[in-house]
Order: structure tokens, then C-alpha cells, then sequence
């Protein structure tokens, strides 16, 4: 199924550039690993102590579009720049998970804690459906239509839409509901996915 995820080789060329000048700074990929998360878990924490304050939801589609840049530049310095590694692939998958459950279960101020516990739960479910691929020999799998770049759009627009007051509480009980049903849609696929590359 199509996905956000189609669109990162253009994203990172143009990207490109600044990933060859951060390794020739010294900079590693696992150090921006580790800022992407950082980055996320402060944002999850700001977003929930200030939710009274609709304007703090501003931060969340520029953190959100940092950390999807962020996260291709340490994969370019990691393949194109010889920084690849064992503990780089662990600190990539699990601190993309920490990211991801700050950043969603931060809207749990606002919206019906269920539903959003229940997204961030079947988020991780597309990840480590997506990650098997690499167990099961057919290699990481990021079908869709709900992969980590179609989350960040969609939470990115949500807390747009709540900043500048043009959220309608008619549809608050539904949204994160059905963004889970769409994650869960998704690790389906990936495992399909992986089972017909692995010949299963």
C-alpha cells in the first residue's frame, strides 16, 4: 500500500549535504539517534504539562518533521559514511519506539486516554512487525498505509488543527481509535509482506 515512507529518497538527498558535513564535524549517527529522542521525550513532556495552553501544540509538527530529518540524516551517516554497528541498530529501533510514545501519548491530555494508549500500542506493533522482516530473512519492511512517516503527518496535522482552535469535539472519541485500526491494517501488511519474501 502506499506510503509516506516512498517519498525518503528525495527527503534525504536533499539532506544529503548536511549529513556529509556533520561526519566530516565528527558528528555520529548514533549521537543523532540519541538527539532525535531526546528531542522527542522533552517535546512529550512540554506538550503534557502545557496542554492548557492550545499554542504549545505548535511544537509538535515542527518536532515531528526535525525527527523524521533527524532520523534520515543518521541512517545516511551510518550507510554512506561507514558509521554502521550493532548498538546503531539497537539505539535506531528502540529509541525510535521511546520517540514515538512520548510524542502520542502526549495528546492523551486532550483526547480519550484508551483510544490513545491503544494507538501508541498498535504504533509499536507496526515497528516490530516491520523489524521481524530482519529475523525472518526477507529484510525490514515498511509497508503501509500507517508507517512512522504517515504517524507523524497525521499527529502533526492534528496538533495544528488543535493550536490554531479549528479542532471539532464531535470527532474527538474517533480519531485515535481510528489510527489504531490503521496500525493495525499496517503490521498486517508487514507481516504479509515478509512472509511472501520469505517464501511462507
Amino acid at each position: 500500500m502506499p506510503t509516506l515512507y516512498q517519498l525518503k529518497p528525495a527527503f534525504q538527498a536533499r539532506l544529503r549535504p548536511l549529513a556529509d558535513r556533520l561526519a566530516d564535524a565528527g558528528v555520529t549517527a548514533n549521537q543523532i539517534t540519541l538527539l532525535a529522542a531526546a528531542l522527542s521525550i522533552a517535546t512529550g513532556l512540554v506538550v503534557t504539562a502545557f496542554a492548557f495552553h492550545p499554542l504549545v501544540f505548535l511544537l509538535m509538527p515542527v518536532v515531528l518533521f526535525v525527527r523524521m530529518a533527524l532520523n534520515a540524516v543518521d541512517g545516511m551517516l551510518a550507510r554512506e559514511h561507514g558509521q554502521a554497528s550493532k548498538l546503531g541498530m539497537y539505539l535506531n529501533e528502540l529509541c525510535d519506539v521511546v520517540s514515538d510514545l512520548a510524542l502520542i501519548l502526549a495528546f492523551a491530555t486532550l483526547f480519550p486516554a484508551w483510544g490513545v494508549v491503544a494507538f501508541a500500542i498498535t504504533a509499536m506493533l507496526v515497528e516490530f512487525a516491520g523489524v521481524l522482516g530482519v529475523a525472518a530473512g526477507s529484510g525490514r519492511n515498511y509497508a503501509g498505509p500507517f508507517g512512522k512517516s504517515d504517524r507523524a503527518l497525521v499527529l502533526g496535522v492534528i496538533a495544528f488543527l488543535i493550536a490554531c482552535g479549528l479542532w471539532f469535539q464531535a470527532i474527538v472519541p474517533f480519531v485515535f481509535p481510528v489510527m489504531a485500526t490503521l496500525s493495525v491494517v499496517t503490521a498486517i501488511n508487514r507481516i504479509r509482506g515478509g512472509l511472501r519474501a520469505g517464501g511462507a
